[in-house]
C-alpha cells in the first residue's frame, strides 16, 4: 500500500546530470550577482598540519598561536606523548593524504559565508581552524561567533578503515562532500529557533526550516547532499512522499507529543520506522524530508523574507503551505 516502484522515475545518473546542469536554479540571478560582490576575509589555519610537523622543542610556539586548543589542565608531557603516539601519527597522515590541498573546501566555505552574509548582514566570518578529533563524528564541526573548528578526520570517506566499527548509516556521512553542508547545519542551529511546542508537526517544520535555509545558503549542493542522503535515498523519499504523508495523517502523528516519533522519523538512523514491510527500504530521517517539502510549499505561496520564515510558528507555516505531497 505504501510502496511505489521506482522504475518509472528518471535513473539516478540522469537525475545527477540534470542537477549539475541547473546548479543554482533555486537562487535568482540578482541574488547570485549580489552574493559575488560580498568580500569575505576567509582565514584558514591548518593546525592539523602544524601539529604533525611540530616537535617538543617548538610546542610552545603552537600553544601561543592556538591557546584554545591546549587546555591549561594538561601538562606539556601530554602533548609531547601525543606527537609520538603511533595512532595519532597515522591519523594525521591519513588526513594529510585526503586534504593535502584544501583549496576546494576553502572555495566552498567562502561561497557559503558569502551567502550567509547576504542573508544575515551582521554575520562575521569566523576564523577556520582544521584539526583532528579522534573521529569524534558527533562534533565534526564546532562553530562559535569567531571560530570554526573542523575535525578533518571525520571526512575521510565512508569506506575508510578508521570507520570500520562505525554503523554504516553514520559512516555514510563521513565524507568530504558533506563538509560545507555540516557547517551550514551548525550555522542553522544558531539562527533557527527551537520549537516551543512539543508536537511532531513543530519538529517537522523546524527541520524543514533548516533544510530550506540550506537551499538558500548552498546553491551548488544537491538536494541529496543537503539532507545527507544518497541520490537513491532521495529518489525513494520522492517516490514515497504521498505514502509517508498518508501514514502520518492516518496515525494522527502531526499533533502528537509522543517523543518516540522523533527517534522513528527525525533522528539519524539506518531506516525510518513505520512498522511496515518497507521499513528496511526507507532512509532514516524521512520526517525531515517531509518538513522540508512543507516549508518549500509555504515559501512558494507566501511573500516572506528568509528571516521572517525562521521566526514563524509551525502551525502558521503548515496551514498557509496548503501542502500536497507529490503523487
Amino acid at each position: 500500500m505504501y510502496r511505489k516502484l521506482l522504475c518509472n522515475y528518471i535513473p539516478v545518473f540522469a537525475i545527477f546530470i540534470i542537477s549539475v546542469l541547473f546548479l543554482g536554479c533555486n537562487e535568482g540571478p540578482k541574488v547570485s550577482e549580489e552574493v559575488k560582490k560580498i568580500n569575505i576575509d576567509l582565514q584558514v589555519d591548518r593546525f592539523d598540519k602544524e601539529f604533525a610537523a611540530a616537535t617538543p622543542e617548538n610546542l610552545s610556539v603552537l600553544k601561543k598561536k592556538y591557546p584554545y586548543l591546549f587546555p591549561e589542565r594538561y601538562a606539556d608531557s601530554v602533548w609531547v606523548a601525543k606527537m609520538k603516539d603511533t595512532i595519532q601519527v597515522e591519523l594525521l597522515s591519513e588526513v594529510e593524504k585526503t586534504f593535502s590541498n584544501f583549496s576546494n573546501q576553502e572555495q566552498s566555505l567562502e561561497l557559503l559565508f558569502q551567502h550567509i552574509k547576504y542573508y544575515f548582514p551582521n554575520f562575521e566570518t569566523p576564523k577556520v581552524v582544521t584539526v583532528t578529533s579522534d573521529v569524534d563524528y558527533s562534533n565534526r564541526v564546532i562553530l562559535t561567533d569567531t571560530l570554526l573548528l573542523i575535525g578533518l578526520d571525520n571526512y575521510l570517506g565512508p569506506e575508510h578503515r578508521f570507520y570500520r566499527d562505525i554503523q554504516n548509516y553514520i559512516s555514510a556521512d563521513l565524507d568530504s562532500q558533506y563538509l560545507a553542508v555540516d557547517v551550514a547545519s551548525a550555522f542553522a542551529k544558531k539562527v533557527v529557533p527551537r520549537p516551543q511546542e512539543r508536537t511532531f508537526l513543530a519538529q517537522l517544520i523546524y527541520y524543514g526550516k533548516e533544510l530550506y535555509l540550506k537551499d538558500r545558503l548552498l546553491p551548488l549542493e544537491t538536494d541529496a547532499q543537503k539532507v545527507n542522503y544518497t541520490e537513491e535515498q532521495l529518489l525513494w523519499s520522492e517516490a514515497n512522499e504521498q505514502a509517508i504523508w498518508r501514514n502520518f495523517i492516518e496515525n494522527e502523528y502531526l499533533y502528537s507529543t509522543d517523543n518516540t516519533l522523533a527517534r522513528r522519523f527525525l533522528d539519524p538512523a539506518p531506516f525510518s520506522k513505520f512498522g511496515l514491510e518497507l521499513d528496511n527500504e526507507s532512509p532514516g530521517r524521512v520526517g525531515r524530508y517531509i518538513g522540508w517539502q512543507i516549508v518549500k510549499a509555504f515559501m512558494d505561496k507566501n511573500e516572506v523574507t528568509l528571516q521572517q520564515l525562521l521566526s514563524l510558528p509551525a502551525e502558521e507555516i503548515f496551514k498557509k503551505s496548503n501542502y500536497k505531497p507529490r503523487k
